[in-house]
């Protein structure tokens, strides 16, 4: 894992941790930008599932709560993460 990700994986990680203290239902799942879950290549993170959302910029990501689907008001974590160049793939390192 790049220093990068590793940063990325750290902020999303603080981020699941504030909302669970603050709430009393637990985060449900990560949204993040599909280019950016491509590019990590990650499917969850901390056993929640990461979903695509065009909605958010790359270098950006929004823990869902539970309570989503309890008919109460979404609360909503966003944070921004250290921007990075992706450059294409090496076709040579398959």
């Amino acid at each position: 894992m790049s220093g990068a990700d590793a940063k990325n994986l750290e902020a999303i990680s603080r981020a699941i941790d504030q909302h669970n203290a603050n709430c009393p239902f637990p985060a449900s799942e990560v949204r993040m930008n599909p280019f950016e879950i491509e590019r990590l290549g990650w499917e969850e993170i901390r056993g929640l599932p990461i979903v695509g959302d065009d909605s958010l910029g790359t270098g950006r990501f929004r823990i869902v709560c539970s309570r989503e689907g309890a008919g109460e008001e979404l609360e909503e974590t966003e944070a921004i993460g250290t921007p990075i160049e992706v450059g294409a793939p090496d076709p040579s390192a398959n």
